[in-house]
């Protein structure tokens, strides 16, 4: 495949791209990220959203349908047709991870996850939404630690008075400290932890003849820096939390007898022993 065919004319020197944004990307505020306009080639994205298909009608399409999250996410890689295919396989390629390595400045090697758990395709109807959260801090087979995200946006004529802004909070979700159009071509890079509170809250007000279109990729690394995680003991899944001003906006299970079990190495192993060797015999 050749990627100077897929990177717009300003991206077909990725590494020299990466060492020029670095520092608006670790400096970002309220967490590092950056958005690029015009990354990859129009005519190319063209091609993709062409074949993007419905979800709603898509096989193994997810569909949920949540007070926290109204929105469809495909990640069945097999059945996308051939030229999707070919997207995920350099967003998940070595030269596409040197890009966001050096980007990142993460010091641990980046990870792939060609699962693409949680990522693939998401389609958002009128009246969908996601409640801002923080992610799974840990891959559910492996144990890596999620990273980054790569948000791709594939939405064309998007009107602000649509809604489905990505929305970026601060740590104590208090403030939302950037508004971020899901115009077409744009792409969203951010670092994943503990804190990067983030989402499109409010319900998307757009024709019925329309979705809002992304594609989302997550990476992996063994190992994180420590100040990235809030308690190591806690659960690993999706945590939405309550915009500052709004109250019981979201639902969310407590856990406290599973917190407290998690503080102990017995139980840990029961539970990497099951990610191991149980999930993926279902």
């Amino acid at each position: 495949m050749k990627y100077s065919k897929i990177l717009s004319k300003k991206s077909q020197n990725l590494n020299d791209l990466a060492l020029s944004l670095k520092d608006q990307y670790s400096f970002a505020d309220p967490f590092p990220h950056i958005q690029i306009d015009n990354f990859f080639s129009n005519e190319y994205l063209d091609s993709i959203l062409n074949e993007f298909p419905d979800l709603s009608n898509l096989k193994k399409s997810e569909n949920y349908k949540n007070q926290n999250e109204i929105k469809f996410a495909n990640n069945d890689f097999e059945n996308f047709p051939d030229k999707i295919k070919n997207f995920f396989n350099f967003l998940n390629s070595e030269t596409f991870l040197n890009f966001l390595q050096i980007l990142t400045s993460i010091n641990e090697k980046l990870i792939a996850d060609k699962e693409l758990n949680g990522g693939g395709l998401h389609e958002i109807k009128t009246g969908g939404l996601l409640k801002v959260h923080t992610d799974f801090n840990k891959h559910p087979a492996n144990n890596f630690d999620r990273r980054v995200n790569v948000l791709i946006y594939l939405n064309k004529n998007w009107k602000k008075e649509y809604k489905g802004c990505l929305e970026l909070w601060d740590k104590e979700m208090k403030e939302c400290k950037q508004k971020i159009l899901p115009n077409f071509n744009k792409i969203v890079i951010f670092s994943t932890t503990d804190f990067s509170n983030h989402g499109h809250p409010d319900p998307i007000d757009c024709p019925n003849d329309i979705s809002r279109k992304s594609i989302a990729l997550y990476y992996f690394s063994e190992g994180r820096p420590k100040e990235e995680i809030l308690d190591e003991d806690q659960k690993n899944r999706t945590y939405f939390k309550n915009r500052f001003g709004f109250n019981n906006e979201i639902t969310g299970k407590k856990e406290n007898v599973k917190n407290f079990l998690r503080k102990f190495s017995l139980y840990k192993k029961m539970k990497n022993f099951e990610k191991k060797y149980l999930r993926k015999k279902k």
